[in-house]
Parts: structure tokens; sequence; C-alpha cells
């Protein structure tokens, strides 16, 4: 038997596992932030006001990927549930790791919209039925993150005040998440009822998410101010704050956008109205909230550079809440017909692909070496 240090790290798969199926123990839903950054990447390369030859097959061909990382993750974690249980089922005792079963419906809402944006036009209608029915499982699991989670928080985690971090937000915002994507479905829903009950299902779920979520936000900042920065572990967390802003104000754009035309269609022409109006208010509003928590966001990462930031799963938080800001920054741009917000948008894009491919490459490297499948839940059992 060949000792790891005579191996070449580079070249042999899983060196920092005892085993192969370590890959399948040790899996935790923090993988599927990968899916969120890869398929609002995806969604916003599409989204781009500029022609650029290939771009959209490029934004195709992520979407198609993001697909095959989602199919891959849930295939891994679902083994690890069939395979390991009792130390699975450790995840909901845990205070970090638990957070992040919100990844997995808001990587599922990216491929939704995706199906959408590229599946419609390349496989004509019959997709909208599958994307209506992916939506439904989509919001029956946020609706579940969004109260199971906090509720194990208060009954079965341990936490403290100098521990909290903005992953605490993660299983919340999936519902809002969601929502924009039922704003995005339901116009091309046949049926104006069904369009109805999707388009106040959305309002609903923003709703159950967007108050909780800032009230998270208000007692970050009282954390922050309290015991200053998370530990350079956590540094990507510092971007999720975003994601909360950025998705309710694009749900509010994207459900005020449809909202007069399906109101009318079901006997509340006025209301439609309203609801445009005021859409475009709170998007606006939310826009600026964001900006001045991307700008806060910048600082403290320049402030974590100096130190040097250790890579993990975690850079991923990097990516996802810059992509939905970015969609909303383009969204507003299309709205309002103002060069700011789409000059705008296009530099955050260009942002959002540059670290894409920088955590996109980390990861890679760090899974062929298995030092990124660490289950925190299960440290210190014995294999």
């Amino acid at each position: 038997m060949i000792c790891t240090h005579t191996a070449k790290p580079g070249y042999k798969p899983f060196n920092h596992l005892q085993h192969p199926r370590e890959v399948i123990r040790q899996f935790t839903p923090n993988w599927f932030a990968a899916t969120m950054g890869t398929g609002v990447l995806a969604l916003a390369l599409a989204q781009l006001p500029v022609a650029i030859p290939g771009l959209h097959a490029v934004a195709e061909g992520l979407w198609l990927f993001n697909i095959l990382l989602f199919t891959l993750f849930t295939a891994a974690y679902t083994a690890r549930w069939i395979l390991f249980f009792d130390e699975a089922r450790r995840i909901f005792g845990h205070s970090t790791v638990s957070m992040f079963f919100g990844t997995i419906p808001m990587g599922l809402a990216t491929i939704i919209n995706g199906l959408l944006v590229f599946g419609l036009p390349r496989w004509g209608d019959g997709v909208i039925h599958f994307a209506e029915v992916l939506w439904w499982l989509d919001v029956a699991m946020s609706l579940a993150c969004g109260v199971l989670i906090p509720y194990m928080m208060f009954t079965r985690q341990e936490h403290s005040i100098d521990q909290m971090t903005a992953v605490w937000l993660l299983p919340v915002v999936a519902a809002e998440v969601a929502a924009a994507s039922g704003g995005l479905l339901a116009p091309h829903l046949a049926d104006a009822h069904a369009q109805m009950v999707v388009l106040v299902t959305s309002y609903v779920l923003w709703a159950f998410s967007v108050p909780v979520a800032f009230s998270i936000l208000t007692i970050l900042m009282l954390r922050m101010a309290l015991h200053k920065l998370p530990h350079e572990n956590m540094a990507a967390s510092s971007w999720l704050a975003l994601g909360p802003i950025g998705t309710g104000a694009l749900g509010m754009l994207v459900l005020g956008a449809d909202a007069p035309a399906i109101f009318a269609a079901n006997g509340l022409p006025g209301i439609g109205e309203i609801a445009s109006g005021l859409g475009l208010i709170a998007g606006i509003t939310l826009w600026g909230f964001g900006l001045w928590w991307m700008l806060t966001a910048l600082l403290i990462t320049a402030r974590y550079l100096r130190d040097g930031i250790p890579f993990n799963l975690g850079w991923w938080g990097f990516t996802f809440p810059l992509g939905v800001y970015s969609l909303t920054t383009l969204k507003l741009a299309s709205v309002l017909n103002l060069s700011f917000f789409s000059v705008t948008g296009c530099v955050l894009v260009a942002l959002l692909a540059a670290m894409w491919l920088i955590v996109g490459k980390r990861t890679l490297q760090g899974a062929w070496r298995g030092e990124l499948f660490v289950s925190p839940c299960i440290a210190g059992l014995k294999k």
C-alpha cells in the first residue's frame, strides 16, 4: 500500500480521504450553493442587454451543466441518508450546516427559471407544465426550510449572538426566491385562475420571507457592531445579506410586471395597477438598500483579504447574492430605460462571472483532492 505522502497529490483523486466512500459519508447540503451560483450566472448572462455572439449559447450550456450538478448532488446526498442515516440526521442539531438546507430549493429555483428562459424556446410549451410541478415542489421545500430550521434553532441547537453570521438567512430566503420564480412562471400558464393562484402564492411567499430576513439583518448589524467581523472562515457570509435584499427587489418587480393582466383577467383590474406601481417603487428602494450592503461587503472582503481567506464551500456565498442583485439591476434597466442601470448591471455580471471562475476552479481542485468533503456535524466520530 502506497503511503499518502509519497503519492502525487495533484493526480490522485480523494487523496485527503481515507476511502472514496467518504465522499458520500461527508457530503453536506453546502454543495448545493454551487448550483445556486452557477444557475444565477446562466440567467444573468442571458439577460445582458448587449449582443455578444455565442453568449446565449454559453448561458444555456451553464444552465444544462447546472442541471447535471444538481442531479449529481441530489444523488450523493440521498445516498448519504440511505447509507449513513444515523450520521446524516445529526445535521439537524448543527448550528451552521443545517442552515444550508435552504440552498437546495434555491438551487432548484434557478433550474426552474432556466426552463422558462432556455427550455421554452428550445422545447416548446411542453416545459411549462413540468416547470409548474417543479415550482410547487420548490414551494413546499422552501416553506419547510423557512419554518423547521428556525424551529430547530429555537429548540435543539446552540446559538449565541457573538457566533451569529449571515448564514441564518439561508433557510428563510428560499421562500422569496420561490416567489420570484412564481412571478416568472405565472404569465406562462394557460388558465387565468392558475395564474392567479401562482401570483397570490408568490406574494405570500415574499411576505413569508422578507420581513423575517430583514429582522435577521437588523440583528446581524448589531452583532457586527458589538463583536466585529466573524472568523475568516466565514468571510464570504458578508455577501449573503445582499441575497434577500436583491431577491426581494427582484420579486416585487417581477410580480408587479404581470399583476395588471393577471388581476384584470380575474376581475380585479384596479388591484393589478396598484401592485405594478408598488412593485416598481419597492424594487428601486430595495436596490438602494442593497447598494449599501454591497459596498459594505466589498470593504469587509478587502479587510479579510489582507490577512488571507481560507478557501471553503462558503466562497459560493460570493456568487448568488451578487447574481440576484445583478438580475435586479438589469430588470430595472429594462423597466426604467436608464443607461445607469444597464452599465451597472453589465459590470456586476462581469464581476459575477470572474468570481464564478475563481470559485469554480478552487472547488474542482478541492473536490478532486477530497479536502472539501467534510461534514462538521460528524467531526471527531470514528470512521
